[in-house]
């Protein structure tokens, strides 16, 4: 099949649907100008001090790191929550809105990033599923409470250079110990997943309502292949755009292998020239 017929078919599909599941990994953020971390080098070039200190994206972004260096963790958490605040999301957002708009059950977005992409483009908050929580909410480190709170009144100041956190370290209201982002890390049996939970709640509920959905995946790799087995296992065709590994499974759907933006782009496109 040409590229032209499976953007034409997977219109079609859209055409039918009556609610839109966006399945998202890290690629949805690489046309914002994020960071993906795809391999060591990768995570290093972005982040040189941890590069020159040999420390892989796996041995920072955990719990360990946080008991012990506190000031390393935060200054990483803190860069890219200051990088993720400054980053506009791409149109790649707005077709996927207007997509789901369009449609009767309009549209929930699943997605392992912790960015807050979806939030800050204006999809309702009542429509996204974090799997892996959001770096715009904190916990306490230590659990003594399960609270989880907004991060809007952290403004970390960070030396860049050496990845250091140089103003005082985010405390829990409760305890005033060390606070930490509301992510599930890398060997995490700390994070408090009540949010998580009630977001999960929201989806199956939004499911159960929906009697033809499509789901568009954008970006999600199988190194962590949660986005991708929820996209293949849930009801409704797949369209998976993936510039590397866009093989759908017989008969789920259709694989577009192209960068997220651009096969948002051409098929928004195709919804266009079909009248849609």
């Amino acid at each position: 099949m040409t590229a032209a017929a499976a953007y034409r078919r997977c219109a079609e599909a859209i055409r039918q649907a009556d609610g839109l599941l966006i399945t998202a990994g890290a690629g949805m953020g690489v046309d914002s100008g994020l960071p993906d971390f795809r391999g060591t080098q990768g995570f290093w070039r972005a982040y040189p001090a941890l590069g020159r200190a040999r420390i892989a994206f796996e041995s920072i972004a955990g719990p360990a790191a946080f008991e012990a260096n506190p000031r390393l963790a935060w200054g990483f958490y803190g860069h890219r929550l200051a990088l993720y605040r400054r980053t506009e999301p791409h149109e790649g957002f707005a077709i996927l809105k207007n997509i789901g708009e369009s449609m009767p059950n309009g549209v929930f977005v699943f997605t392992s990033n912790v960015d807050g992409q979806f939030t800050k483009a204006r999809y309702p908050v009542e429509r996204i599923c974090e799997i892996h929580g959001s770096i715009h909410h904190l916990q306490c480190m230590h659990g003594c409470t399960e609270k989880i709170w907004s991060a809007c009144d952290l403004e970390p100041e960070i030396d860049t250079e050496r990845c250091l956190l140089r103003s005082a370290l985010p405390a829990c209201p409760e305890c005033a110990g060390l606070a930490r982002p509301n992510i599930l890390m890398f060997g995490d049996w700390g994070w408090i997943e009540s949010r998580q939970q009630t977001q999960y709640a929201a989806l199956h509920e939004w499911l159960r309502n929906v009697q033809r959905p499509v789901v568009i995946e954008i970006g999600a790799g199988t190194a962590i292949p949660s986005v991708r087995h929820f996209g293949e296992t849930a009801q409704g065709l797949l369209i998976r755009i993936n510039p590397t590994e866009a093989w759908v499974p017989e008969g789920r759907g259709y694989g577009l292998r192209t960068g997220g933006l651009e096969g948002l782009r051409r098929l928004w496109n195709a919804l266009q020239r079909d009248g849609t």
